[in-house]
């Protein structure tokens, strides 16, 4: 199994006054092709701000992270955003569909971006069992659709990895499940997916679970 996600020693700290705050402490993982790496921790631990390392949104104050084979921090910054818009996929706790767009409309948007065919928005659609919703506008879907669309959204580019940062957090149990369920579906098909979560249905669906605490990563006890 190949490894897509490569994080070595990062670390992310920021003044906040006269205080330095260290969010992450020398954090290092690796995610494979095939596999769904879990991080569990309370809001605050530091999950999220790890999270936007290992997916090129913030840059470490050390160490390093390597997608699909391409150190992120060597781009110069046009070249790094091209290359992380392929191939990274994102799933945040808000959807963030366009509400007067309608699901597949909202798929297409990423098509678009890239310059892609946007056909492939209702196979994505598919996916996710959202095709009989795809021309329903983002307004009329339910919490748990909007977030499937989401996904949609993010799988439809067919990003090495996808990252997903609380994305059932908005969610009940049920439709929470679902959710997971497509991720853990999308790790099987060869993406690599790393998820942040608070919730404890992800241990079901993980490969292997990770514990974040004041920013210090470290290995789920058995």
């Amino acid at each position: 199994m190949a490894d897509v996600l490569v994080a070595e020693g990062l670390s992310r700290s920021f003044r906040a006054g006269d205080e330095v705050v260290a969010a992450v402490r020398d954090a290092s993982l690796r995610v494979g092709e095939h596999e769904l790496v879990a991080i569990l921790g309370r809001s605050g631990a530091g999950k999220s701000s790890l999270l936007l390392l290992c997916g090129g949104l913030d840059r470490p104050t050390s160490g390093r992270v390597t997608v699909a084979g391409q150190e992120v921090g060597a781009l110069e910054d046009a070249a790094r955003e091209r290359f992380l818009q392929r191939m990274v996929g994102w799933v945040f706790q808000s959807p963030g569909l366009l509400p007067l767009f309608t699901a597949e409309e909202n798929v297409a948007l990423a098509l678009r971006l890239l310059g892609r065919p946007l056909d492939a928005a209702r196979g994505a659609l598919a996916a996710v069992e959202l095709s009989s919703r795809a021309g329903h506008r983002g307004a009329e879907l339910s919490g748990g659709e909007q977030q499937r669309v989401a996904l949609a959204r993010a799988l439809v580019k067919e990003p090495a990895l996808l990252i997903a940062d609380e994305p059932t957090g908005q969610l009940d149990t049920e439709t929470g499940r679902a959710v997971l369920d497509v991720l853990r579906r999308t790790a099987d098909a060869g993406t690599a997916v790393l998820l942040a979560t608070h919730d404890p249905a992800a241990v079901e669906v993980a490969d292997r679970v990770l514990l974040m605490e004041d920013g210090v990563l470290r290995a789920a006890p058995r």
